[in-house]
């Protein structure tokens, strides 16, 4: 039986440990530690460590975890991770046998030059490029590169399960609560995210049926968006990229 839990690193990073009885298997650990002591407390080993993208708060845990575990490294062939043993792009699987699950990897480039997803087992393991109700800030590729790496993800079975790289989901939600204040779904999404981070409980994960009804960046074409969009740039657009590249920006002043 596969179980995901959450592992807190940092102020707000979450490393996915994907678990049966005897195995693990981490999701980017920017932070050895706390994979290290779960580990041991839970008599695990380490089956392999799947890197999204190469920002130190998501590999920089790596080395350590290969100095007390041998296991097999997969991450983005285009990125400099160091300890990779399996450099991976999309068309690629990653087989854990351990866990008895396999992942395709899914090239989603735009929050870095050559990010990687993981989907598999009705999961997707998208690191910082689409959140709970956001997406990560366009650092390496572009609005271009970005709109479609959201599109491919939000394309994916709506009962997918996200799980992503941080616990940004209020501060997303205040944000698109600007984008579309008359999405009734997204008012009730407050309500219930505000109750469970006030209980201490993760929002994570969502899933991609959520975010298509309540991610302004997955609803670059809803006409709310694009009025929204218009507003903010006092201009008249409805070119879908050019509205995720509109609210992008808007959201990065926010």
């Amino acid at each position: 039986m596969l179980e995901i839990v959450p592992l807190q690193a940092f102020k707000d990073n979450y490393i996915w440990t994907l678990r049966n009885a005897t195995h693990a298997a981490v999701v980017d650990p920017g932070d050895a530690q706390p994979v290290l002591d779960y580990l041991a407390r839970e008599k695990l080993v380490l089956a392999a460590i799947l890197a999204t993208h190469h920002h130190p708060d998501h590999v920089g845990g790596i080395p350590r975890l290969l100095e007390a575990h041998t296991a097999p490294v997969y991450g983005p062939a285009g990125e400099p991770i160091a300890d990779l043993t399996h450099r991976v792009a999309e068309g690629d699987r990653v087989p854990i046998p351990a866990l008895g699950v396999t992942f395709s990897v899914l090239d989603i480039p735009g929050h870095t030059r050559a990010h990687v997803a993981y989907y598999g087992a009705e999961s997707l393991f998208c690191g910082d490029t689409l959140f709970a109700c956001g997406c990560g800030r366009v650092f390496e590729g572009t609005p271009e590169q970005m709109y479609a790496s959201l599109s491919k993800l939000g394309a994916l079975p709506a009962a997918t399960k996200v799980y992503c790289g941080h616990e940004y989901t209020l501060a997303n939600i205040q944000f698109a609560l600007a984008v579309e204040p008359g999405n009734a779904t997204l008012a009730e999404r407050e309500r219930r995210e505000r109750a469970r981070r006030a209980s201490g409980v993760p929002t994570l994960p969502t899933t991609l049926g959520e975010e298509r009804a309540t991610n302004p960046f997955l609803r670059c074409l809803e006409p709310a968006v694009v009025e929204s969009a218009n507003k903010y740039l006092g201009a008249r657009l409805s070119d879908p990229v050019r509205v995720f590249a509109a609210i992008r920006e808007w959201k990065n002043r926010f």
